[in-house]
């Protein structure tokens, strides 16, 4: 099925946002795992009975980052023909040298947990987690795709979606008969189960697709009903949450709202999404009207966003808009790696967990 129109705009505007933040600059991820674990897990904290009443910022870091792969290098049946999300049948025949690539490292994560990270041959500049760090680069200048490093790693299969370029880049490896398979960009919290489910198909994996898929579905289920329990019951003592896009060296700053993804995590979280309530559609560059009516108690940032900016100090002094919101004058301003925040794979249940703690119990995070 092609990816539906609402889905394309936000990956494209996704997509400008990078750009124009000058993504071509190094990143934490090229230089150690941003995502690595040693949080505080929520099971083990004390959340605050009134969140609203908490001050000061805070990181989100994951308790535990490891992979932990469903299958013991699963055996692919192939050939396979798949038809990827932009209409195109794709015939994949070997899957001995995977290439998995997209924005946020997610479609590689996914590669691992299937079982089948010892066939992965290289990376994109967001796969940081230990077990693919060592591997080769083919990423340029933050997320521009290499043609030249692709090609000399000889890949049988590419994996990725439209949320790299540039896209001749895909298309060259096309004409070169590389099988490339495009897989939905459009991310959210419950997108993640179909997301494993088109990489493991694409693969030849669909028994460890369907096992993964599960194992994944179950954990987010069973997260967002612990963090329903220690979420305030009434709405109007539910914390407010705007997610903002900073990049200060380019002057980018996007405030993100319904269908961006970050809804789907904030709802998850027990909180107020309230670009969604305020009708803040998609992405778009962030207005004092829009933060200001927004009146959020939390913002949440990208660590290295938030890093771009100099900090909160840095961010509030180049956004007053924030500063005069109650988050901003309580400085509350969570960040988590860029990574992981919006990942939407495997992960999530830990990516929600460590959001938890920074949001009801961050003094013991």
């Amino acid at each position: 099925m092609p990816v539906a129109r609402p889905a394309r705009a936000l990956v494209a505007t996704l997509v400008l946002v990078l750009a124009l933040a000058g993504c071509g600059g190094a990143t934490a991820a090229d230089d150690h795992d941003v995502t690595a674990g040693g949080g505080t897990r929520l099971a083990d904290v004390e959340p605050a009975a009134a969140p609203k009443t908490l001050t000061g910022p805070a990181t989100a870091v994951v308790a535990d980052s490891a992979v932990r792969p469903v299958a013991d290098d699963p055996e692919p049946a192939l050939p396979v023909t798949v038809t990827d999300v932009q209409g195109t049948a794709v015939t994949v025949s070997d899957a001995s040298r995977i290439l998995a690539l997209d924005v946020y490292g997610t479609v590689s994560r996914i590669v691992y947990e299937l079982g089948l990270g010892d066939r992965v041959v290289g990376r994109d500049t967001s796969s940081a987690f230990a077990e693919i760090k060592d591997k080769p680069l083919v990423t340029a200048n933050g997320h521009e795709l290499s043609a030249e490093a692709i090609l000399e790693l000889a890949p049988t299969v590419i994996l990725t979606d439209t949320s790299l370029g540039p896209w001749d880049v895909v298309l060259q490896m096309r004409d070169a008969g590389i099988p490339v398979v495009v897989v939905d960009s459009h991310r959210s919290v419950d997108g993640v189960g179909d997301l494993i489910t088109q990489v493991a198909d694409a693969l030849g994996v669909p028994e460890a697709g369907a096992a993964l898929a599960q194992r994944t579905d179950d954990a987010v289920t069973a997260k967002i009903a612990e963090i329903a329990a220690i979420a305030p019951e009434q709405e109007s003592e539910r914390l407010r949450i705007v997610f903002l896009y900073v990049r200060g060296q380019a002057g980018v700053y996007y405030l993100f709202g319904e269908g961006s993804g970050t809804d789907s995590l904030i709802d998850a979280l027990g909180a107020v999404d309230v670009a969604g309530e305020i009708g803040w559609q998609g992405m778009k560059p962030v207005t004092d009207e829009g933060v200001v009516k927004a009146e959020p108690d939390v913002v949440l940032v990208m660590s290295d966003g938030l890093a771009s900016v100099g900090g909160v100090d840095g961010l509030l002094e180049t956004l007053p808009a924030v500063a005069s919101t109650p988050a901003g004058q309580s400085r509350r301003i969570i960040d988590m790696a860029d990574s992981a925040v919006l990942s939407f794979g495997p992960r999530t249940a830990d990516v929600l967990d460590a959001l938890a703690v920074a949001l009801y119990a961050p003094a013991q995070s």
